[in-house]
């Protein structure tokens, strides 16, 4: 993230915040505590339903900084992956990793367990540990969480995400990377009922397509 010069309001504003934060009452801090203890735990429960061995499905619709704009469907289940887009579909079985490309007509085989050298994508990467969490349980169907990178974490900065309060199902996420914003939003979300058979590359739907081995 490039440095930006802090502005004399900027200053103003940082110490009058700091006047308040050490004179708080010692229940405030309490409450912060349990702020952040109460959003890590719901934060939990939703990474576990779309991240756990049972599996899960969503559909996303992806906007970076009105530049870039894609939908399409995933399925996750531990190791294995599957997803599709207008153009580009993959099917990864936790062996091989298949990546077509519908345009060209090709299909590139990955080692699904080799490191690719993609440095766009790993702007994206994530550990739960990473991050100082708060919860807003203010609104009425919602919960919102906010993460905020500790120091010197590569990768995402901040992530905010809407999570239903029934369902602890993920509505939409904004994630900072670097200098722009990253805004996803997601429907059709279920978790479960995923079968390892959805993640077998159909082979022979593609026999008119340009087989090639990734590197």
């Amino acid at each position: 993230m490039n440095k930006k010069t802090i502005r004399k309001p900027a200053v103003t504003h940082f110490v009058t915040l700091l006047c308040l934060f050490y004179f708080l009452p010692f229940a405030a801090w309490s409450q912060s505590a349990e702020n952040q203890k109460e959003a890590r735990r719901v934060f939990d429960i939703v990474y576990n339903k779309v991240y756990g061995p049972q599996g899960s499905t969503l559909h996303y619709d992806v906007n970076i900084v009105g530049i870039l704009k894609t939908n399409g469907t995933i399925w996750i289940k531990g190791k294995k992956s599957r997803f599709q887009e207008a153009r580009y579909l993959s099917w990864n079985n936790g062996v091989t990793d298949y990546w077509v490309d519908m345009k060209k007509k090709t299909v590139t085989e990955y080692d699904a367990n080799a490191p690719r050298s993609d440095k766009y994508m790993s702007k994206f990467t994530f550990n739960l540990e990473d991050y100082t969490y708060s919860i807003d349980k203010s609104p009425q169907y919602y919960y919102v969480i906010t993460l905020n990178a500790k120091k010197d974490v590569k990768g995402i900065k901040h992530l905010k995400a809407i999570i239903e309060k029934d369902t602890y199902a993920p509505k939409s996420l904004k994630i900072k990377v670097l200098w722009f914003w990253t805004t996803v939003k997601i429907t059709n979300f279920r978790s479960g009922g995923i079968s390892d058979h959805i993640f077998e590359f159909p082979k022979d739907r593609y026999k008119e397509y340009k087989f090639e081995k990734g590197k």
